[in-house]
């Protein structure tokens, strides 16, 4: 019995057992299903507070980030016409500097076209303005709803005594103080482009000295990609800008509506910020011709401000802009929305660029053009 007996060798076999699972113990509760659902999220909120302290770091630094990204996105406009001149044997500091006086004069010329033409017809716009002001509050006294004129002085009386509180004399220092952020900004974006311009390539290398074999040639890959989707998107935009504003400042001039110039200036600016920009623009000329003019010839503008979104928007804007600014307005609305709460009006102007180099990386990820793997799309058989 006991030549045969499988007693000891069971005994062994538990002991065995028992031991490795009190070794094994400690970390069996992370090897099944729950367990692998709390590392990810453990590295979820990892992730997230990461990303948490970076948005606010920039928040925070506004005056140092928001330049930084502005000359980086100028740089790669520019990266061309700088490739250009050294190629054909220009000293890469007058190259720098031609490009960089190119940018500083188009920046303030369009400024000064703000200001000249807002200040030359200034007082027709505010005659004008005044006796449309005047219409409107006979029309609303004419409504079953319609406020007395003793609630109309009241409300007067009460603005008045705001534009003359202290509250608004703050912020009246406020906008002062705003205005010197913003040369202090401009100084700080024209020093920081002056570098990008001269030595952008030197200090991406030098960026990519840590990456080694295949991390360093897709690093490569999505510098590249980026100086593309970048460059792209504003010579693009700037183009598409250019002949809506002057699509739009034709019809005004037609149409006989005041501040033309700085109308066409202001849809210029504004597109640049997609969907809402013209959106924006069109309201804002229309009310001009509304006060101005009549109803009529405000119609008439709104009718000039759609017919050259819609060609610009089916005809030149996928000429100029190519398949690599290509998003869904479902994410541009994202980007815009994000953009402006974390950025103001500049955030929401620079959210759509970046969200494209993010997403022409992730094209160029795991090849020049073989997209991330979860990026790929799926065909039936692979679904």
């Amino acid at each position: 019995m006991g030549l045969f007996s499988n007693e000891p060798k069971t005994v062994r076999l538990e002991s065995q057992d028992a031991e490795l699972k009190a070794t094994r113990a400690p970390w069996s509760l992370w090897a099944d299903g729950f367990g692998m659902l709390s590392i990810r999220s453990i590295q979820i909120i990892v992730v997230v507070t990461v990303v948490a302290a970076i948005i606010f770091a920039i928040q925070q630094l506004t005056l140092v980030t928001i330049p930084l990204v502005i000359a980086l996105i100028l740089a790669c406009a520019f990266a061309p016409v700088m490739g250009w001149m050294r190629r054909r044997g220009v000293p890469p500091l007058l190259a720098t500097v031609l490009s960089l006086l190119a940018i500083v004069l188009l920046l303030t010329g369009i400024g000064w076209l703000i200001v000249a033409a807002v200040r030359d017809q200034w007082e027709e716009l505010y005659t004008e303005a005044e006796r449309g002001i005047q219409e409107v509050i006979a029309w609303v006294q004419t409504l079953p709803f319609a406020p007395t004129q003793e609630q109309l002085d009241e409300w007067l009386a009460a603005l008045t005594d705001f534009v003359t509180s202290a509250q608004f004399g703050s912020g009246a220092l406020a906008g002062v103080g705003a205005v010197a952020n913003f040369v202090t900004g401009f100084v700080l974006m024209v020093t920081i482009l002056f570098f990008f311009l001269k030595d952008g390539p030197q200090m991406w290398e030098f960026l990519l000295r840590p990456f080694r074999g295949q991390h360093y040639v897709r690093a490569r890959r999505i510098g590249d990609k980026t100086v593309g989707v970048l460059g792209s998107y504003v010579r693009g935009t700037a183009t598409v800008a250019a002949v809506d504003a002057i699509g739009i400042l034709i019809g005004l001039l037609i149409l006989q509506v005041p501040l033309a110039f700085p109308l066409a200036v202001l849809v210029f600016l504004l597109a640049f910020i997609p969907i809402v920009g013209a959106t924006v623009a069109g309201i804002v000329a229309a009310l001009v011709a509304l006060v101005a003019n009549d109803w009529v010839n405000a119609l008439f503008v709104v009718g000039v401000v759609v017919l050259v979104n819609q060609l610009e928007g089916n005809f030149l804007q996928p000429v100029l802009m190519g398949r690599s600014m290509k998003l869904h307005a479902f994410v541009i609305l994202v980007a815009l929305t994000i953009g402006t709460v974390l950025g103001g009006i500049v955030g929401a102007v620079l959210a759509v660029p970046i969200a494209a180099a993010a997403w022409g990386a992730i094209q160029v990820w795991d090849g020049p053009d073989l997209p991330a793997r979860w990026a790929r799309p799926k065909h039936p058989i692979e679904a």
